[in-house]
């Protein structure tokens, strides 16, 4: 099979920008060009690579030919810099997925770390699904809480952020005078970060041995999720590293056995990339000092 890399360039700046338009400008391009090198790509391989919806989105063949294209993108860089071309490789992009509450907390410092020679393509979802964007060929790496490889990929785990549920003291006072029932708790508001967060429910079932359904408020957004609860719109469960930051100071525990340990795992491809290398054990470090 014959790629060619200006058709590859395309297809991963579609799926990266999320329509032709932006990817024709993301490759100082016009859409038309893009439209038809994706096409002749198609072509070339007899598959159905993109869904043409918005945003653009990898078919599984597409995924596969997504990842080739970044892997020779990272190869192509890593030649330019040994070569000593220092325009060809200031800015080498590097893609990849990080849950919200590592991102708010721990995980930033590591990537400022980093240095400018790299930037960043950081896609946040929760730390169950990351993995399904390091699998379609959407990002390069991914902090996951997936603790089996993703194919083609290497993994090390990073430890453990512990959250507890937490909320205002008046919020307590008013909702659980007499603890962490299950009467309360059932009542109680309860906040989630959107559809698909399974970690209050988590806590629930663990707490009450049945499913309760109590009232939910949806804020999607780490900073924000925690601010909600500081001001009394719900409980929910707050990771150690936001309350020992000191933003969240004012927050009370409602159960101390309610804490859940969330393992996280740094996954990336299977790929010598000096850029990818200089990323994941800047974030190694980092989840070494920070992490449990």
């Amino acid at each position: 099979m014959n790629l060619d890399l200006d058709q590859l360039a395309a297809l991963a700046a579609a799926v990266s920008e999320g329509t032709f338009d932006a990817a024709a400008r993301e490759l100082h391009v016009t859409p038309s060009a893009i439209s038809q090198r994706i096409k002749a790509l198609e072509t070339s391989v007899g598959r159905v690579l993109l869904t043409r919806t918005k945003p653009i989105a990898p078919t599984s063949s597409g995924a596969s030919l997504l990842r080739a294209a970044r892997q020779i993108t990272a190869i192509t860089s890593d030649l330019a810099r040994e070569l000593g071309d220092d325009g060809a490789v200031a800015g080498v992009a590097i893609a990849l997925a990080v849950n919200a509450d590592s991102l708010a907390t721990w995980l930033m410092p590591a990537l400022a770390a980093v240095g400018s020679s790299v930037i960043l393509d950081i896609r946040r979802d929760d730390e169950t699904r990351t993995a399904e964007l390091l699998r379609d060929g959407t990002v390069m790496a991914a902090v996951t809480a997936a603790a089996v490889p993703v194919p083609g990929c290497i993994m090390q785990a990073l430890g453990r952020m512990r959250y507890r549920p937490r909320a205002s003291p008046d919020f307590a006072a008013r909702w659980f005078p007499d603890g962490a029932t299950i009467a309360a708790l059932e009542r109680a508001p309860m906040l989630t970060f959107d559809r698909g967060d399974e970690l209050q429910d988590r806590y629930l079932r663990r707490r009450t041995r049945r499913r309760l359904d109590p009232p939910r408020h949806y804020v999607p957004g780490s900073s924000a999720f925690a601010q909600a609860a500081r001001l009394g719109l719900g409980w929910g469960m707050i990771p150690d590293l936001q309350s020992e930051a000191g933003g969240e100071g004012g927050l009370v525990e409602l159960d101390e056995r309610g804490t859940i340990d969330v393992r996280l795992f740094w996954q990336q491809w299977r790929l010598r990339s000096v850029a990818l290398e200089r990323v994941a054990g800047a974030v190694r470090a980092q989840a070494a000092a920070a992490l449990r």
